[in-house]
């Protein structure tokens, strides 16, 4: 996962952080939460136990942030995917269409981050469990916006359910991106990204 560069001591903390939360998502993701040592995570990012302790109060605050930074990355994308299909005169749906793509391609360039995400959906007991929620949502706020606008103008139909629709769309991307990865590797991400598509466009049945 990139950080953008700033000029002086900000840039080389940035850069550990970054080192920091790719060592954890794949010592994680290949491990699990409490099996992964701070010191297996040190070792990993190539600096010192003191480094991780210094960026981080511990071993949690490094996940939780590491859960801010993932979400921050994938709802920026789907939120620049939305913006550039308005400036391009696209509609609601084309809109959406783009941000299927966006979530498919942060997938593919980020799936340990996003099987760790997926998999903490799922678990109640965890210490970032509220901050988990508040990053998903963050995420969904961007489609419901979308859909919002969409019904407004007309696009859409006044009977939709805009939050469930919005987190079905997400989970949709989500699930099929992690299938993909998992037990369709042969595919193409053009292919699953038309696959999608077909659903959110209503293709699928073959009625005309």
């Amino acid at each position: 996962m990139e950080s953008s560069t700033t000029p002086g001591g900000r840039t080389r903390r940035e850069a550990t952080r970054q080192k920091l939360y790719e060592a954890a998502v794949t010592l994680i993701a290949e491990q699990g939460f409490s099996a992964t040592t701070v010191d297996e995570i040190a070792e990993r990012a190539g600096v010192a136990k003191g480094t991780v302790y210094y960026n981080f109060a511990s071993k949690s605050v490094l996940f939780e942030e590491l859960l801010r930074h993932g979400v921050g990355l994938l709802t920026a994308s789907l939120r620049e995917a939305a913006e550039r299909t308005a400036q391009e005169g696209g509609d609601k749906v084309d809109a959406l269409d783009a941000m299927i793509r966006a979530g498919l391609v942060f997938i593919d360039r980020y799936p340990s981050f996003t099987q760790l995400y997926v998999a903490e959906l799922w678990r109640t007991n965890r210490a970032w469990q509220s901050t988990l929620m508040v990053v998903r949502q963050q995420a969904v706020a961007v489609v419901e916006t979308v859909l919002r606008e969409g019904v407004e103008n007309g696009e859409f139909s006044e009977e939709i359910d805009v939050p469930l629709t919005a987190a079905a769309l997400v989970g949709m991307v989500l699930v099929a991106a992690l299938d993909w990865q998992a037990f369709q590797p042969e595919r193409s991400l053009d292919d699953v990204h038309s696959a999608l598509s077909r659903l959110l466009q209503g293709r699928v049945s073959g009625r005309r």
